[in-house]
């Protein structure tokens, strides 16, 4: 037996967990080999429903309404998914491989011999979202970069190194480089997956089956499926399977933070009078618009987006119940209405900068993450200006008297 298989007897029951790397030819020829030389009651396969339908109708992005995905909060989620996915598609252009083509055939495979097959993942928003929603500011920006850097590196990868992400060392590595600089996405995307992929492979009906999972899975999975085995722990996900809500401190800080500017600018105006407090008010203005706009600029957005961003970013800032990107990318999508074209190459631009640029939809997801960076920076800078300038103001009122 490779050490891309396991094989775990419970009782009656048997499973047999395959390793692959999901842009590998070797990888599409074991899960066919093994499905017709074990004849499995089902198959179960590290998909979920979602991905399912998009992979039997990759025209679905035809149906995208980009203003929807902005006003359900749903932007920066979207754009880490389609930057991942384009990254997936490079990697196995190198080698001649789709993404996912061994999960297909396991499907195929199935069809052909009457054989039941179970989608076992997580919904990738799901995951995504849970990824996002646990991160702070900073996790998602170091989330973002790591993702757009692979996506747009020039790196060819060969067969042989393709192969080499089956092995466990391989694996054990990256697995720990990815918990050392973002170990919440690593808690996510791995070891909650791990859980959920074990459970619902236990669930699954059949004294055989043979579950199809990426090899980064194969330990993790193995071991949840033993404690499984000896009822040391449950198989129900539902706390693994909703997008967390926002803390009550995440709240309170949200509004804490306009609230402390507002009141620091007020008392720049009680103790300094106009002068003083029109000087914090316009940094404060300054910087967020400023910042917002320079943000869209650089996405090469239309001049209208640009000029709401100035003067929508100093107001929605004190507001944590929208932010400037979502409005700025409202506007470009607006201004600039996405074409048919645009959906249909969406996939394929994801994967340059230039397709960014071109790509009417990917323009309006830059406008709004790059508008969003900006006012964010912004709120600190300007923050840190208004203290000093009113730690300056206290300095001068109290000292004089």
């Amino acid at each position: 037996m490779s050490q891309t298989e396991k094989r775990i007897n419970i009782g009656d029951r048997e499973i047999i967990l395959i390793g692959t790397a999901h842009i590998s030819q070797e990888s599409i020829e074991q899960v066919k080999q093994t499905i017709l030389a074990e004849k499995p009651d089902n198959v179960a396969i590290e998909l979920d429903e979602g991905r399912l339908a998009s992979m039997k109708n990759p025209d679905a992005w035809k149906n995208l309404d980009i203003v929807k995905v902005l006003k359900e909060g749903k932007g920066f989620v979207m754009m880490a998914n389609l930057v991942l996915g384009s990254f997936q598609r490079r990697m196995g252009s190198d080698v001649g491989v789709k993404p996912g083509e061994e999960m297909k055939a396991a499907i195929n495979v199935c069809e052909e011999n009457n054989i039941k097959t179970t989608m076992v993942d997580r919904p990738i928003q799901t995951t995504l979202r849970r990824a996002w929603g646990k991160s702070s500011f900073w996790g998602k920006m170091k989330l973002l970069s790591v993702l757009i850097s692979s996506a747009f590196s020039k790196e060819e990868i060969s067969a042989e190194e393709i192969e080499s992400l089956k092995n466990s060392n391989e694996m054990d590595v990256m697995m720990g480089e990815l918990a050392s600089y973002l170990p919440t996405v690593k808690t996510v995307l791995i070891d909650e997956r791990d859980q959920y992929l074990a459970s619902h492979i236990w669930e699954a009906e059949g004294k055989k089956i043979v579950a199809v999972l990426g090899a980064g899975h194969l330990p993790g999975v193995e071991a949840h499926l033993e404690k499984l085995a000896k009822n040391e722990e449950s198989s129900d996900t539902s706390e693994i399977s909703e997008v967390p809500k926002k803390s009550i401190a995440g709240k309170i800080i949200g509004w804490a933070i306009p609230a402390i500017i507002i009141i620091l600018i007020g008392l720049g105006f009680w103790f300094g009078g106009k002068k003083t407090g029109g000087e914090m008010a316009l940094s404060w203005i300054i910087w967020n618009g400023g910042l917002a706009a320079l943000g869209s600029i650089l996405a090469a957005a239309h001049p209208i987006t640009i000029l709401v961003s100035f003067i929508g970013a100093p107001i929605t800032s004190l507001c944590p119940l929208i932010g400037v990107g979502i409005v700025a990318g409202i506007v470009q999508a607006t201004v600039k209405k996405p074409k048919i074209l645009d959906m249909e190459n969406l996939s394929n631009d994801a994967g340059s900068l230039k397709g960014f640029y071109k790509n009417r939809i990917l323009k309006v997801l830059l406008v709004f993450f790059l508008s969003s960076v900006g006012s964010s920076v912004a709120t600190f800078v300007a923050g840190i200006d208004i203290v000093a300038k009113l730690g300056e103001l206290f300095s001068n009122f109290f000292g004089a008297a």
